[in-house]
């Protein structure tokens, strides 16, 4: 608020609207050479319509640009996402409608931090959820099923055919199972990115999933790229295996192109299918769930789709000043 400005709440400055509107109407019946005949003869009625049409365009407008900072703040409130956060109103300086606005950016400023902080701990909660179910799988399960796996070998050298080859038939189900298990180990547990880093992680993210779903995929990867931390590199894998998820289920995309460069100012990862593209619908929750990972970060994550063209999931990931 500026100082030596006194404040006029929202009443008085529409009473004082109201107020120049029928004051320059009386002004107008008190000097202008205009009387009303009884009966009231034709001219004279349409001066008075035609005045109070005037007069009520007059008003009309004056509130309308009085109540302008409510109905923006109006169609913010009805179309805020805390999942794109820096939505704001400008404040202005004074009077109750600009307090009413800073108080509204405040709460958003709230609320957006609030929701960071507890996405932040539901996604660090997945991840160490994931962690542990690969574990038990990878120990448990993928154990005893190599255990299984030499059982069955000696038991099918051991025996007699038609047995010995039906039990090579199960032998290769069971393979095909262990391999299944280890597929899902390494989707809910990357080790790739812990040991080899992103790009080695998402080429071969890019190649499974070519080899398993059957789309053509195309890498565009720059050399080079800045050092990101864990955190950063396990966000964008989770981006590029969720857009590369949505494509698979819901595109009906032939390819897709996954891309990673290095702006100066950013690293940006775009993942593009030549699909149907999602229309209008409504962002499903694997979008969503990209947008809460992108806040971890910092990030800034845009969804580009068209009917002609497919989908793009492209996610900016702004640098330390240092890295730049």
């Amino acid at each position: 608020m500026q100082k030596g400005v006194i404040p006029v709440s929202l009443f008085w400055r529409i009473f004082a609207l109201n107020a120049v509107v029928l004051g320059s109407a009386t002004a107008l019946l008190l000097w202008a050479p205009v009387t009303v005949s009884v009966p009231v003869v034709l001219t004279e009625a349409v001066i008075l319509v035609a005045g109070m049409v005037v007069m009520l365009v007059a008003n009309a407008a004056l509130l309308r640009i009085g109540l302008a900072p409510l109905d923006r703040l109006t169609r913010l409130m009805t179309t805020v996402d805390l999942l794109r956060p820096g939505q704001r109103l400008p404040e202005g300086s004074r009077g109750e409608t600009a307090e009413l606005i800073r108080t509204f950016n405040a709460m958003l400023e709230r609320l957006e931090h609030e929701r960071a902080s507890s996405s932040a701990r539901a996604l660090f909660a997945q991840e160490a959820e994931r962690r542990r179910i690969a574990q038990e799988l990878h120990d448990e399960v993928g154990q005893s099923m190599t255990a299984i796996l030499l059982a069955l070998e000696r038991a099918a050298d051991d025996a007699d055919e038609p047995l010995s080859g039906e039990l090579r038939q199960v032998q290769e189900i069971t393979r095909g199972s262990l391999d299944e298990v280890r597929r899902l180990v390494r989707r809910l547990r990357p080790g790739v990115l812990e040991d080899l880093g992103l790009v080695s992680a998402l080429t071969s993210l890019t190649s499974e999933f070519a080899t398993h779903v059957g789309l053509r995929v195309v890498r565009r990867f720059d050399t080079g790229l800045p050092v990101l931390d864990q955190q950063t590199e396990l966000v964008l894998y989770r981006v590029v295996q969720e857009a590369l998820t949505n494509a698979a289920r819901h595109a009906e995309a032939g390819q897709v192109e996954v891309s990673l460069h290095h702006t100066g100012a950013a690293v940006v990862l775009a993942v593009a299918d030549d699909g149907r593209g999602i229309g209008v619908a409504r962002e499903g929750a694997g979008i969503r769930g990209m947008r809460e990972r992108a806040l971890l970060i910092g990030a800034t994550l845009d969804v580009v789709s068209q009917p002609q063209t497919g989908t793009t999931v492209r996610l900016t990931v702004p640098l330390p000043r240092k890295q730049r």
